[in-house]
């Protein structure tokens, strides 16, 4: 993985050795042809420079010990906003693959060099040193404002980013993030979103509290429920509201304990760490009781198991125990004001170990569509906020279990108002049949079963009674 590192002069500390070269340029000027001329008036240039200067060198590198360095982070937000016609070279691009019109953005390439002002100081962000008599004042006020400048800029950007590991090069991968969910459009209870941007309000405000307990400045929520009921909808809504990037981990791009260790170190404050779908991670989400039991049950079988049809794998994988220890072990104090997001669809497959306080904070339940959620859709989808129609609906919905998903692609049939909703009644009424002839089945299926185990306790007490008799005999 290329290692990259920004470097700060000031741009003062050479104007001798240039005031001389333009010096002797000017004497030379009528004596010499213009080539001898360049050549001698940089060998004097360079010579005065470093004869007249005494440098000290900032180097910021893009990691500082085992995670990323915010002072480079920083400064890679900072100077594209501050590049001039001075600048020799800059990069520029663009990720927004739904806007191609939309200006490029800037971003710094390798050797660049950018100039800047800062009380007093002239600096000069390139391979080069600083004078000494100023390593205090840049140090002291000039990376911090830099740092404050470049959280200013954060939060007044427009777009977030998602993140994806790219095990191959080992780095995050971002991307544009645009998701429309907000709270405003989501179809939950009004009560459940209040609850949960009042929580997430309490947790930005609660900094020097974190601090003053001894805990990491994190909140971790777990998402569950039926598939299609909203999770990672809240998710975007999250991210929207609090302005946080989001990092999106599979673990199936992540080796080992150790691997996964250096990928959530790498991530940045104030951002999203995102694992959905967690219960399908046996190693990591499984209830270690019921693996345990398993595998016990399973013990003869492997035993007469042939070696060679044994799966095998350098790597171990990710544990339990390596995501607990970032979650809520030492590990966890590398980062601040953090948010860890899990989502299931089956709460009762997770090990205890991973929903206790701590690590997972607020356990929240994704729900079916109920009648508040489908006039949340109704607004959003149709433009409406009632119609005759309305009261049938909320009574089907409080008798059949249909996920917000299923109601939202109903109302997309139609534009007209009218032929959404006599199409959602058709659904829900159709669904409502399919679970009333399934519990009917079940029904019938739990009287026979109930027969045949009275007609088992007949015949065992007819049995008791004739070995009775034949004992008596």
């Amino acid at each position: 993985m290329e290692s990259k590192s920004f470097m700060a002069e000031q741009a003062t500390q050479k104007d001798i050795g240039l005031a001389m070269a333009m010096l002797f340029r000017t004497i030379l000027n009528e004596m010499l042809p213009e080539r001898m001329q360049n050549y001698i008036a940089s060998k004097i240039y360079d010579f005065t420079a470093a004869y007249f200067s005494s440098d000290f060198t900032f180097i910021i590198e893009d990691r500082w010990r085992a995670g990323d360095n915010q002072m480079f982070r920083a400064a890679e937000i900072y100077l594209p906003t501050i590049i001039g016609p001075s600048s020799d070279s800059i990069l520029v691009g663009s990720d927004d693959s739904s806007d191609p019109t939309a200006p490029p953005k800037r971003s710094i390439p390798v050797d660049c060099r950018i100039k800047d002002n800062y009380d007093g100081m002239r600096l000069e962000w390139t391979l080069s040193s600083i004078d000494p008599k100023n390593r205090e004042r840049v140090e002291q006020r000039y990376f911090p404002f830099i740092n404050k400048t470049a959280q200013e800029i954060i939060n007044k950007s427009e777009s977030l980013s998602i993140y994806t590991y790219d095990q191959e090069c080992s780095m995050w991968d971002p991307t544009v993030f645009k998701h429309p969910a907000t709270f405003e459009t989501l179809a939950m209870e009004p009560h459940l979103k209040e609850f949960i941007m009042k929580d997430l309000d309490s947790f930005v405000e609660r900094k020097e509290f974190f601090e003053n307990v001894g805990r990491a400045w994190k909140r971790g929520y777990l998402l569950y429920g039926p598939p299609g009921t909203g999770k990672s909808s809240l998710v975007a809504a999250i991210a929207n509201y609090m302005r946080y990037d989001v990092y999106d981990l599979q673990f199936q791009s992540v080796r080992n304990d150790s691997d996964l260790r250096r990928i959530l170190t790498s991530t940045t404050n104030r951002s999203i760490l995102l694992i959905e779908d967690i219960d399908c991670s046996t190693k990591v989400s499984h209830n270690r009781t019921k693996v345990k039991e398993k595998s016990e049950e399973e013990e003869d079988d492997d035993e007469d198991r042939d070696e060679t049809k044994r799966p095998f794998s350098i790597d171990p994988g990710v544990t339990l125990s390596g995501l607990l220890n970032f979650i809520d072990g030492l590990w966890s104090s590398c980062g601040n004001e953090r948010i860890i997001i899990f989502t299931t669809n089956h709460k009762e497959k997770l090990d205890p170990a991973l929903l206790r306080p701590g690590r997972m904070d607020v356990h929240i339940y994704m729900g079916y569509c109920s009648p508040a959620g489908f006039r949340k859709l109704a607004a959003s989808y149709l433009g409406i906020k009632d119609d005759k129609l309305f009261g049938r609906i909320d009574d089907l919905i409080k008798s059949v279990e249909v996920t917000p998903a299923e109601v939202a692609q109903q109302l997309m049939i139609s534009n007209e108002p009218k032929v959404a909703l006599e199409s959602l009644i058709e659904f829900l009424n159709a669904k409502k049949d399919i679970e009333e002839a399934a519990e009917k089945e079940n029904s019938i299926e739990e009287e026979e079963v109930t027969e045949e185990m009275e007609v088992e306790r007949q015949n065992s007490m007819l049995a008791e009674s004739e070995t009775r008799c034949i004992y008596l005999t």
